[in-house]
C-alpha cells in the first residue's frame, strides 16, 4: 500500500466494517457504502451548512466536531408547537447528535467542521419554519 496524505477537504475518509480505511468521494446524503464516514469542510455562508433543511441519521449518531469557527446546532422540537434545542460550538469542541433526531446548523463565523456518521439512511427534509 502507498501512503500519500488526503486532502480532508475533498475527501472523506471510510472505516469499514472490515477494518479497511479507505478515501473516498464525500457523501453528504444517504450512502450504502456501510462505513463510517469522517468528512472535514470549510463552511462561509449558511447556504454551505444547507440551514434551509433538516437533517436525520437514523441507523447512527453523529459528531458535528467545530475545528475553527463556531456555529449553532439546532435539534428539531419532539413534540409539535415545541422549542427547539440549541447547542453552540466553539472551536475545538463537538456535540454528539442522538440516531434518529433532527438537526440543522447555522454559523457564528466561517468555520472548519468535522463530521462522523454512517450515511446509511440519511433523510434531507426542507425547513417550513424559516423565517
Amino acid at each position: 500500500m502507498t501512503t500519500t496524505p488526503i486532502d480532508l477537504f475533498v475527501s472523506a475518509l471510510q472505516f469499514r466494517p472490515d477494518g479497511d480505511v479507505r478515501a473516498a468521494e464525500r457523501q453528504m446524503t444517504s450512502s450504502d457504502s456501510g462505513a463510517w464516514q469522517i468528512t472535514t469542510f470549510h463552511v462561509e455562508t449558511d447556504i454551505d451548512v444547507h440551514a434551509d433543511h433538516w437533517e436525520m441519521h437514523p441507523e447512527a449518531e453523529e459528531a458535528v466536531c467545530c475545528l475553527t469557527g463556531g456555529v449553532r446546532l439546532y435539534f428539531r422540537a419532539t413534540t409539535p408547537g415545541g422549542a427547539e434545542d440549541m447547542v453552540q460550538l466553539q472551536a475545538g469542541t463537538a456535540v454528539i447528535v442522538p440516531r434518529g433526531r433532527w438537526h440543522r446548523l447555522e454559523l457564528n463565523a466561517p468555520s472548519d467542521l468535522m463530521s462522523i456518521t454512517l450515511r446509511h439512511g440519511t433523510r434531507l427534509e426542507k425547513r417550513t419554519d424559516t423565517h
